[in-house]
């Protein structure tokens, strides 16, 4: 039997390097949400997605490939980059704006099941 589970929203941040990635977690950070561990890779972000399961990622910086790849794999999950990239949800064109526009994109609906 399938139980609903209350889980938060979680989001997965990458950026180009460890300075940028910092900076961009402190801007992402909101209380309707929970930040995933951050990734400067396309590797490293795979990894995370594969082991969190995130429900939006925000990528600063040339990730366009990485936006395409999780796009094809999980093409329900909300995704934020700073730039016009291929399967990108919104674009931010700061860091600052980032928040608003997670919070503008549409909400996953119901409950989450748990299978197990």
């Amino acid at each position: 039997m399938a139980l609903a589970v209350c889980r938060a929203v979680k989001v997965l941040c990458v950026a180009d390097d460890e300075e940028s990635l910092a900076a961009l977690r402190g801007a992402t950070t909101a209380a309707e949400w929970e930040l995933t561990p951050g990734a400067t890779t396309e590797t490293d972000a795979l990894g995370v997605i594969d082991a969190e399961r995130p429900h939006a990622l925000v990528a600063f910086g040339g990730f366009e490939r990485l936006v395409s790849l999780v796009r094809e794999r999980f093409p329900a999950m909300r995704i934020v980059t700073d730039r016009d990239a291929p399967g990108a949800s919104a674009v931010a064109h700061s860091r600052d704006d980032v928040r608003e526009v997670l919070r503008s994109l549409a909400r996953p609906g119901g409950p989450i099941l748990d299978g197990s």
